[in-house]
């Protein structure tokens, strides 16, 4: 059976989570976690600063958060920085008493966002038994919620303050109530997804830049390397699981929709291996490097090999990985790729090279 590739319009992707606003909080927020627990073994005090509302436009949105420490340095941001400074000066007030509050900052005749923010600020406290909770959240992908309690009225009685809910139980506070209970006024809740996760399946040049560039991201990056020539977890920046296993001992790692896997091994029969042992999951997006010939030979043996397989796994892969921005060095393929999984996550429409008939390079003239 010949197979030619046509861009198959679906509702594949209508099944997945989006690679959304909800994971970049996740990432942030992990971020605030281990800055504040490691300020607390200095006994350094902190602030967490929190978007909680939102008038108008602005130029990010409620969830969004930044820590304040006491000796005076700032982690995160809340705007592209101009509320920053503000924010700072008005933290300094819970400093001094120990109680959190509530500040707006009008950017309609300040900035070009033309919304009013209502940021909620409060102590934060991480301890070592939290910071493991917290760990243990992250390594095993859970979600949890975030709820903020606050009142839009700066010079409210109302109770102040944000915990976490884990699972249907567990309420994790980030610093003891000095405030007397009243009745909260307005709650914040906001669903922190787990991170996003991205396989490589490869270990040579190219899969290294794809694995720094994908951590800074703020994504887990797992990479799969061949057990014949095992490399070690400093040869990949920013990596967070090195396996050395064979096409077949892939089903000992654990796959979710969250997820997305690129095959770079340069090498058709491993790749094809591979191919073969994800034919089963539903993932969002499967990248494979390659010329659109190799593309073509691959998908004819796999189907020989698997005549059984739905279409809905060929609308996964996306060979040649990447959109077409010209890319040529190990460095731009990894941005090409990482763009591509952006848009696919995202459900945006471009230019995927996939879609390309013939040679994906230039002719150097």
């Amino acid at each position: 059976m010949e197979f030619t590739w046509n861009r198959i319009e679906s509702k594949f992707l209508a099944g997945f989570s989006q690679l959304s606003y909800l994971q970049i909080m996740t990432h942030e927020f992990r971020k605030l976690i281990e800055v504040a627990f490691l300020n607390g073994q200095k006994n350094i005090r902190n602030v967490l600063a929190s978007v909680v509302a939102l008038e108008g436009s602005s130029y990010r949105k409620p969830g969004v958060r930044m820590l304040i420490s006491e000796e005076g340095k700032m982690t995160g941001a809340v705007s592209g920085g101009c509320v920053e400074k503000e924010v700072f000066h008005q933290a300094q007030e819970v400093f001094e008493t120990g109680k959190p509050k509530m500040m707006t900052y009008d950017g309609r005749y300040r900035l070009g966002c033309e919304g009013i923010l209502y940021i909620l600020l409060e102590p934060f406290e991480i301890d070592r038994k939290t910071h493991n909770i917290f760990e243990e959240i992250f390594r095993t992908r859970q979600s949890f919620r975030l709820i903020s309690e606050y009142d839009k009225n700066i010079e409210t009685e109302a109770v102040l303050g944000t915990h976490a809910q884990i699972a249907d139980s567990e309420k994790i506070s980030f610093w003891k109530r000095l405030q007397k209970e009243a009745e909260v006024s307005l709650l914040f809740e906001q669903e922190m997804s787990p991170l996003f996760k991205l396989l490589i399946i490869g270990a040579e040049h190219d899969a290294v830049q794809l694995c720094s560039l994908a951590s800074m991201m703020g994504w887990e990056v797992d990479v799969v390397d061949s057990p014949k020539d095992p490399k070690k977890p400093d040869n990949f920046p920013g990596i967070n699981n090195l396996y050395h296993l064979f096409s077949e001992q892939l089903s000992e790692l654990t796959f979710d929709k969250n997820m997305a896997v690129v095959l770079m091994n340069h090498s058709y029969v491993t790749d094809l291996k591979f191919l073969i042992s994800l034919k089963d999951l539903e993932l969002p997006y499967i990248g494979v490097l390659g010329s659109v010939k190799r593309r073509e030979k691959l998908f004819n043996e796999l189907l020989e090999r698997a005549p059984e397989l739905e279409e809905n796994f060929f609308d996964s892969i996306y060979s040649p990985a990447g959109i077409k921005i010209g890319a040529e060095t190990p460095q731009e393929i990894g941005v090409s790729i990482i763009s591509e999984i952006l848009s696919v996550m995202r459900n945006k429409d471009i230019g995927h090279l996939r879609e390309e008939k013939g040679k994906i390079h230039s002719e150097i003239e």
